[in-house]
């Protein structure tokens, strides 16, 4: 009997999808120079889109290249060179694997060392253990709004005339769209700010602009916190108002994740996905729209029973860079076991201040072996990754940071 993971999947965009398995987007940073897609992200994407993989989602597209999350980032914007964006999505439009770019843009969350000053929804400073890693931001005016808007609709444009088939709206882990749905994060007293409906309209006409431009048949989906884990942010409850109303307004497809550079839950080398899989499954009762629950699966019997929960998508990201092709093994073997190193510093204390960088800088580096034709290296000693990262981007890259 064949299992629900492998079966395909039809968005109301048209675009059907092999099986249940999502590649969850993972931050490359492997831009050339000119912040376009680089001979490594081709190399990387094109041993991806030679396994099954249901949809590949790139690592965080800015959409303003003066506003990155960290340096390497590709950008998308009116500068970026639209030939090389469109060699990226042939690779996987050849294979029959669409790649969907994430698009985001950093707000405050942005290092000191990028030099330009962030910009947020209110000037509102990162607190905890981050705080010396970046800049107090400074509140937009209504005019930045708006055009931090058009950025985004204009990386989504400017996707599709390169070939893509679809975006992620990237609503989560603390970044800009995340920072006007918060309250801890939007305490504006305009239109943006103040009710959810308010702190929401950032979001909603962004895909609504956007929608507008790209038409019915090219996928927009959405990844969004379940709750932020801070106090004061953003809830669980307007985590289902947010899904119900994108929903309605026609979004393709939502992923769950949770979290932020605050709190970085989603970047732990031991990650457990388990409570954003009983998010995602309450969602899933509240709404037509395929929702995908992303983080901490290892096993056969866990992917296939969050499946078999009602959510039609599993997220996967780092067992993808150790096992490119898993989906083909999973299907061979019910009983395979993912297993993902355990790394350290051997120094208790520095590993639960430095937990996520040493996942986040092992991984980087693990998929630039990838993209150099290399199998990915098992190890346990974070000392050589943790080094490289600071050799690339300086001591404040010890602070948390994304992977996914």
């Amino acid at each position: 009997m064949t299992s629900k993971l492998f079966e395909a999947l039809k968005l109301r965009s048209g675009i059907e999808l092999r099986n249940r398995f999502f590649k969850s987007a993972m931050s490359e940073t492997l831009a050339d120079k000119n912040m376009n897609p680089s001979n490594e992200i081709y190399n990387l994407y094109s041993q991806w889109s030679s396994e099954r993989i249901g949809v590949l989602i790139s690592g965080n597209v800015m959409v303003d290249r003066r506003y990155l999350g960290e340096p390497g980032n590709i950008v998308l914007d009116e500068k970026s060179d639209i030939n090389a964006f469109r060699k990226w999505s042939a690779i996987g439009n050849n294979k029959n694997t669409p790649i969907w770019l994430q698009l985001n843009h950093p707000g405050k969350q942005m290092y000191k060392t990028i030099k330009e000053q962030p910009i947020a929804p209110s000037a509102i400073a990162i607190q905890g253990g981050s705080t010396k890693a970046f800049q107090l931001p400074r509140e937009m005016t209504r005019y930045e709004v708006d055009e931090a808007i058009n950025k985004f609709v204009i990386a989504g444009i400017r996707a599709k005339e390169a070939g893509f088939t679809g975006v992620q709206l990237h609503a989560a882990h603390g970044y800009l769209i995340n920072q006007f749905l918060s309250p801890a994060d939007n305490q504006r007293k305009d239109e943006f700010g103040g009710t959810l409906e308010n702190r929401m309209r950032f979001l909603v006409e962004i895909y609504n602009r956007l929608r507008r431009e790209v038409g019915d048949d090219f996928t927009i989906a959405l990844k969004l916190n379940a709750l932020d884990f801070k106090e004061g942010g953003f809830t669980f409850d307007e985590c289902k108002e947010v899904v119900r109303v994108m929903s309605e307004l026609g979004v393709d497809l939502i992923e769950i994740s949770g979290g932020n550079y605050e709190v970085p839950v989603f970047g732990g080398e031991h990650e457990n996905g388990a409570s954003f899989a009983s998010y995602a499954t309450v969602l899933t009762e509240i709404t037509d729209t395929p929702i995908v629950s992303t983080g901490g699966f290892r096993t056969r019997k866990e992917v296939e029973n969050v499946i078999h929960s009602g959510v039609s998508m599993v997220g996967l990201a780092r067992p993808f860079v150790l096992y490119p092709d898993l989906v083909r093994r999973l299907e061979n073997n019910d009983n395979l076991a993912i297993k993902t190193p355990r790394l350290s510093t051997k120094i208790d204390k520095l590993d639960k201040v430095l937990g996520p960088i040493i996942g986040v800088s092992y991984y980087e580096a693990q998929m630039k072996r990838l993209a150099n034709n290399k199998i990915s290296k098992p190890s346990r000693n974070a000392w050589p990754y943790l080094i490289s990262t600071i050799k690339a981007h300086g001591i404040s890259a010890l602070k948390p940071r994304r992977n996914k």
